[in-house]
């Protein structure tokens, strides 16, 4: 049985000292890309394992992220929340975490996770997205000093954050396909939406009102209210379609409701609910593999982004460093990304 390899044997195969190859693991934001990457080779090279237990013993600290595996509704949104997960496991392990996943119906249900998860494996911060108005989850958590960011923003709650965030700007979003929509002609834009009450689903909803409304455009009567879901979105945009407000275009909340306004406008009488001789424009959000296999103009947000994000803002609130960039001057740093249009067949 070969030897096991040691922390020593990857201090002599990089040409660094033990301390070196410690940092690496454990904070490797300290040390010089170029050493990082030796050491990281050396690792890999020598087959090395950290012992997870005497590192835990040693340093406090699990090297565990805490996140929630959202519940998959229709086989399309879901695979938001599949590459978010994603990009935070590879961010997290490049950063020296694991990312430790669990599953929760509801605001109480998840808090009584979390109390088993303390218990069992320790986890020094939590990533949790879904967030909405009325959120119980980060309170809970920052009560007990325990780090934590979020994938969304704390709807409902004044400017000066209790906590660290990263999230897309979803108004700016539904502005640039209103804008897309505008550009090619359209004037009557319809909106498919959620119920008003819902964070992101309002932001959404707002973009796409205000600049109809710097366009001149009176947004009232041309937005619809649904269920995230297919056939809600058929019967949404059939609804809409039928109605006297004779829209030519439909912008989305998200690419379930924008399949099902797709199915809508394809059997709509475009002489009668749009414009005559011309197919009516579809936007959707969130740029999933299906609105891409469909053929849905979409928008697309930068996930990858986001998840790393998320990871540098709480290594920073674990290790103490500086803030990331793009971050906020205020005491709980958040980061607003930018979503972009991809333009496909659907306009």
């Amino acid at each position: 049985m070969a030897d096991k390899v040691t922390i020593a044997d990857v201090a002599r195969h990089a040409g660094v000292s033990r301390q070196t190859v410690s940092n690496v693991l454990n904070t490797p934001e300290v040390v010089r890309e170029e050493t990082r990457r030796r050491v990281l080779d050396a690792v890999d090279e020598l087959g090395y394992r950290v012992n997870q237990a005497a590192r835990q013993m040693r340093t406090g600290r699990s090297r565990l992220i805490a996140t929630r595996i959202e519940p998959d509704h229709d086989g399309i949104n879901g695979s938001v929340l599949d590459r978010f997960l994603h990009g935070l496991t590879e961010a997290a392990a490049r950063a020296g975490y694991r990312v430790l996943l669990y599953t929760a119906e509801d605001d109480a249900a998840e808090i009584a996770t979390f109390e088993d998860l303390l218990g069992a494996y320790e986890p020094d911060a939590f990533v949790l997205t879904g967030t909405h108005h009325g959120d119980i989850r980060t309170s809970w958590l920052l009560d007990r000093g325990l780090p934590v960011v979020t994938f969304g923003r704390p709807w409902g709650v004044p400017d000066a954050a209790p906590h660290a965030w990263v999230d897309v700007d979803g108004a700016a979003g539904t502005a640039a396909a209103t804008r897309h929509l505008l550009d090619a002609g359209h004037r009557r834009i319809g909106f498919l939406g959620w119920p008003a009450g819902s964070g992101v689903g309002d932001d959404r909803r707002e973009g796409w009102a205000r600049t109809l409304r710097a366009a001149g455009v009176d947004p009232a009567g041309l937005d619809r209210a649904t269920s995230d879901g297919v056939d809600d979105g058929e019967t949404a945009a059939r609804e809409l379609l039928a109605s006297g407000v004779r829209a030519t275009a439909l912008v989305c909340a998200s690419d379930s409701l924008a399949l099902g306004a797709l199915h809508a406008a394809r059997s709509t009488d475009t002489g009668s609910g749009g414009r005559a001789g011309r197919p009516i424009g579809v936007i959707g959000f969130d740029d999933t593999p299906v609105a891409k296999a469909v053929g849905i103009t979409s928008l697309s947000q930068p996930l990858a982004e986001a998840a790393a994000t998320c990871v540098t803002l709480l290594t920073r609130l674990l290790d103490g460093g500086p803030r990331p960039p793009g971050s906020s001057g205020d005491p709980h740093p958040h980061v607003l990304l930018q979503p972009s249009l991809v333009v496909r067949r659907s306009t």
